[in-house]
Parts: C-alpha cells; sequence; structure tokens
C-alpha cells in the first residue's frame, strides 16, 4: 500500500548551516507519526516545507504516490495540508472568529462578511473540540494558552487530511492538553494523518504510533512506538547517553540578596513575601494562572505595582523598570523568548549584546573587537549553533533562540537571574546544558528564581520552593520536603477552599 505522504531524500540549507541532509519519512492515514530531536535537529524546517513555508533545496514531496510541489502555504492548504505552528501567528486586533476563517468568511448575499454566520460557525468549531472561548473575543486580549487553543481550530478547521502540530501542548494546561489528546485520537480514527512535533517524552509515548528522529538534519531511525523505550530514544536524540537530567550539587546558602515584601499588583496578585539568599535556587511553582510570571514581571520591573516593598542586598531599591532592575544587578529571561528576549529581525551577535553596549563604548566609539570577543565566547559557552555572529536569530532553532536570551543576560554579569519557563520548548539534551548552567550559576555565588509549571524541574532543581494559588503565597517547601504532592496539595489548596 502506498503512504498517503512521502518524504524522499530532503535537503534545506539556511545560509552555511545545512538544516536538512537527505530525510526521507513516510506519513500513513489515520497515524499519529511522532518526530523528535534535540532543538535544530530540523524537525520543524521539515514540516515547514511540507507545509509551504519553506521550500526544500532537493528531494521531493509525494501524495498518494503522486510527485506534487508545494510552493507556499495555499498550495498545502489545496492538498488539504494544515499545519498549528509553534509560534503563533495570530492577528492580534481581530477576533478569534476573524483569525480563525480569515481569507475564507463567510459572504452575505450582498457579498458582505456574514458576521452572525461567522461567530456561529466559530462556536460550533470551539463547542466540537471543546474550547471554551466566546469567539468575539480580540486574539490580543487572549492569554497564551488561549491563542494556541485558536491556533489549533484554525487548523481543524480546514478539515485537512493532514495535520501537523508543532509543539502544540507548550502553553496548555494538563486539563486543555487532555481535550486536545481527546481530539487528535478522534481526528485519527477519522483518517486524518497526523504528525506530531515534541520534545516531551511522556507526551510522544502517550499519542505515537510511529517516531522518527532527527539529529543535526540528518534521519536517525524511524520505529514503532510500542518497540523503543525512552532510554532508547534518548540515545538516539543526542549520540549519547543522559544517566542525570538535572545537575545539581549541594551548596551552602548564603546571606538575603533579595527580599520581596507584600509586593501586590491589583487583580493579579496579593501580599507575596519571600526572601532569596546567595548561592540559592528558589522554585516558584502554582498552577497556570496563579501570578507566577506576573510576580516574576514586577520584580524585573515590566510590570507595576500597587503596593509592596524590594530589597537588593539589604538596601530598599525603586525598580520602575527594566533599567533600574539590571542596575540592581536582576535579569530575566523571560516566558516568551521572541516577544521579550529577542530582536528578530537582527543578528545572534547583536542580540547577544544588545543590554551590555555600556560596557563596550570608549571615547563614544563602540569597541567591536572587545564585544565581538564576548559574545563569541558566549555562543562557545552555550553551545549556540549558529554558524557566526552574524547568522540572524530569527534563523535559529527556538532552543538556541532561548540560549542568546540567556547569553545577553549573562553578559550583564548580574547576581540575581529571574528564568520564567527557561526550559519551554526544549528538548532534554538542551535542557539539561540549561540546567548544569543554572547549577554552575549557583555554585559561582549567583542567586536564581525558577519559576516553571514543570514540576520535575522544580523538584530537580530548586533548593527551596515557594508555591502560589490564585495569587497569594499558599506554601514553602524545602529540601527533602520538595516533592509533587505536597505542591499540588498547596497550588490546589485556596482553591478547594472556595469550592
Amino acid at each position: 500500500m502506498v503512504p498517503f505522504l512521502q518524504l524522499k531524500n530532503i535537503s534545506k540549507r539556511f545560509h552555511a548551516v545545512k538544516a536538512l541532509d537527505s530525510v526521507s519519512v513516510d506519513i500513513e492515514r489515520g497515524r499519529i507519526h511522532v518526530v523528535i530531536g534535540e532543538n535544530g535537529a530540523g524537525k520543524s524546517t521539515l514540516m515547514k516545507i511540507v507545509a509551504g513555508l519553506y521550500r526544500q533545496d532537493s528531494g521531493d514531496i509525494l501524495l498518494n504516490g503522486r510527485k506534487i510541489d508545494i510552493g507556499g502555504p495555499r498550495d498545502a492548504i489545496a492538498h488539504r495540508i494544515s499545519m498549528i505552528h509553534q509560534e503563533l501567528m495570530p492577528v492580534p486586533h481581530l477576533t478569534a472568529a476573524q483569525n480563525i476563517f480569515l481569507g475564507r468568511e463567510p459572504l452575505t448575499r450582498m457579498r458582505t462578511i456574514d458576521h452572525a454566520r461567522l461567530n456561529r460557525d466559530t462556536g460550533n468549531l470551539f463547542a466540537m473540540i471543546g474550547i471554551d472561548i466566546p469567539p468575539r473575543l480580540i486574539m490580543r486580549d487572549l492569554s497564551t494558552a488561549q491563542a494556541q487553543l485558536v491556533e489549533i481550530a484554525k487548523a481543524v478547521s480546514y478539515r485537512s487530511e493532514l495535520l501537523i502540530m508543532d509543539e502544540p501542548t507548550s502553553a496548555l494546561s494538563n486539563k486543555e492538553i487532555e481535550k486536545l489528546y481527546d481530539l487528535i485520537f478522534k481526528l485519527k480514527a477519522q483518517g486524518t494523518a497526523i504528525v506530531f512535533i515534541s520534545h516531551k517524552l511522556n507526551e510522544v509515548f502517550r499519542v505515537a504510533d510511529r517516531i522518527t528522529v532527527l539529529r543535526d538534519g540528518a534521519l536517525v531511525a524511524t520505529v514503532a512506538a510500542e518497540g523503543v523505550d525512552r532510554d532508547a530514544l534518548i540515545s538516539m536524540m543526542i549520540g549519547r547517553d543522559i544517566c542525570d537530567v538535572y545537575h545539581k550539587p549541594a551548596i551552602a546558602v548564603g546571606e538575603p540578596v533579595l527580599e520581596v515584601r507584600g509586593l501586590t499588583a491589583k487583580g493579579l496578585f496579593d501580599d507575596i513575601s519571600f526572601t532569596l539568599r546567595r548561592n540559592e535556587i528558589l522554585g516558584i511553582s502554582g498552577l497556570m494562572g496563579a501570578g507566577r510570571t506576573e510576580v516574576a514581571e514586577t520584580i524585573f520591573g515590566l510590570r507595576r505595582a500597587d503596593a509592596g516593598r524590594i530589597f537588593v542586598k539589604g538596601r530598599e531599591v525603586a525598580i520602575g523598570g527594566p533599567h533600574d532592575a539590571q542596575r540592581n544587578g536582576i535579569a530575566l529571561i523571560p516566558e516568551d523568548r521572541k516577544l521579550l528576549g529577542l530582536n528578530l529581525k537582527d543578528t545572534t551577535g547583536f542580540n547577544t549584546s544588545v543590554c551590555n553596549l555600556r560596557k563596550y563604548i570608549s571615547w563614544g566609539r563602540i569597541n567591536r573587537r572587545r564585544e565581538d570577543e564576548d559574545v563569541d565566547r558566549m555562543i562557545d559557552e552555550l553551545n549556540i549553533k549558529a554558524s557566526s555572529r552574524k547568522t540572524p536569530v530569527v534563523s535559529l532553532s527556538g532552543g538556541n533562540q532561548q540560549k542568546v536570551v540567556l547569553a545577553k543576560w549573562l553578559l550583564t554579569e548580574p547576581d540575581i537571574l529571574i528564568m520564567d519557563e527557561p526550559t519551554r520548548g526544549i528538548d532534554i539534551g538542551a535542557k539539561t546544558e540549561i540546567y548544569k548552567f543554572i547549577a554552575r550559576m549557583a555554585q559561582n555565588g549567583k542567586s536564581v528564581i525558577l519559576v516553571s509549571s514543570e514540576l520535575p524541574e522544580i523538584i530537580g532543581m530548586s533548593d527551596r520552593v515557594i508555591v502560589l494559588c490564585e495569587g497569594r503565597v499558599a506554601g514553602e517547601l524545602q529540601g527533602d520536603l520538595i516533592n509533587q504532592r505536597d505542591i499540588m496539595r498547596h497550588a490546589t489548596r485556596r482553591a478547594a477552599r472556595r469550592n
């Protein structure tokens, strides 16, 4: 039987970087085909070629045994191929319904947009998928998770024969993820071919029928999901065994370096107080909407507090914006690297040095040699996969873009590093590198606030954990008492009391 879609010897270059090297994969109807690999392995690039966003340099695409040419997204849609992208691309000033049916809106007899039908069709689509979002809501007013659900609904609305999902669960809650799984299995039963790109191995084994592993742009293997285990997949992904994902040696914590007292932002969080010490990794945990990111952004000056005081090394400071935070030795790795962490129109080098330019200025001129030396050193230290400092940052994989954000702030030599979801969308190999760097920061006398929705990450890396629930501190755990059961008990305590 001829596979539904065949990719034969697909190759692609970006500048001097070979993103794909003669990759061949077969996709079958009614099967969930998971594609995994480290960041930069070529997963998204391969599927963006199928979706018409990139064009292969060489190789063929066959649909039902017939060679086809996909010159752009319209060609892909014409062949009933749609893709849910890892990086969301909504039109922010339009409604959810308008985003879903953009360019194919239902029309009245007068050839004007039939808004009533548009919203009705969107509501029916949301109901089928299990999404509770009013169709008339403006996209810029939605949370990241809600925007992700709208993107999923848009892809499903095309009634595609091939649905490509690139890290679709990265911004979703557990409840929303379960709804997505239900939808995937429903589409599979209807005969839809599904390609699912993921870095979460538990997720891979939950949904996969077949698994393709890519490494450094080359095909490693395609295997049946029931015939492979977790350790074997990791070895195929990274070319080596990982004995210990978390690297956190025992370090004696020192004196307080950051004290937050009664920090409040109305409608977001209330009366947040904690102390961060030298050499300490302080985890902040809680369910989605608990206020984790909002607290981190307020400490860094991206949001304004309505009340509360912040002390750095015993001295009260006023943080009116990120420049104030930087002057006080505080850096933030933001949750959304593309929106808040990078200038996507510029180079890897510029993005690495941009927050530290004052260091290189002498007599009104920038010392380019010194700047380039520092940038090259950070690229080397963080193992950023870029051909040079002149590589456009937009061409890097998500994991390497995250490393550039980290490099940018490390060059400022902060004493306090706030990391908000630092490994979201990053494969296990890159995660291990990030964890090693966090531990090294603590060993070198720095202090880290680790904000994360991944409990294994919080448990594995934190000396102490503060748990938020509904915008308040619900509990604090330390050392051997940090465990999943007690974190979740605190994270759900206030909600349970209200019910």
